[in-house]
C-alpha cells in the first residue's frame, strides 16, 4: 500500500470520529471520542509524519476507543466501528513495528 492510502485510512479514522460528535452519545464515549478525534485529527494536518509517530498516535487512538463501549445511538455506534475499521488498517498498513 501507497502512503496516500495511508492518508486516506487517517482521514477516513477522523472523520468517522468527528461524525459522532454531532450524535447523542453518552457523556462517558463522548469524552473517550473527543480526545480520539483530536488525535486523529492533528494527523490530518499537513503531510504524515514518519511512521513511528504515526504508529504512536494511532496506538494512543486505539487505547482511547477501547475505552467506548457502546455510545448508546445506534448511527455513532456505526461510526466507531468504521473509524475502528480504518484504525485497523492503518495500523496493518504500517505494519506490526508497535
Amino acid at each position: 500500500m501507497t502512503d496516500s492510502t495511508l492518508d486516506r485510512l487517517v482521514s477516513d479514522l477522523h472523520d468517522h470520529l468527528a461524525a459522532t460528535a454531532t450524535r447523542p452519545v453518552r457523556e462517558d464515549a463522548s469524552r473517550w471520542l473527543g480526545e480520539a478525534e483530536a488525535v486523529a485529527g492533528d494527523l490530518t494536518v499537513g503531510p504524515l509524519p514518519d511512521d513511528e509517530v504515526v504508529r504512536t498516535r494511532l496506538g494512543h487512538v486505539e487505547h482511547l476507543l477501547s475505552n467506548v463501549e457502546t455510545t448508546e445511538d445506534d448511527e455513532a455506534d456505526d461510526h466507531v466501528a468504521a473509524a475502528r475499521d480504518a484504525l485497523d488498517d492503518a495500523l496493518a498498513v504500517l505494519g506490526d513495528e508497535a
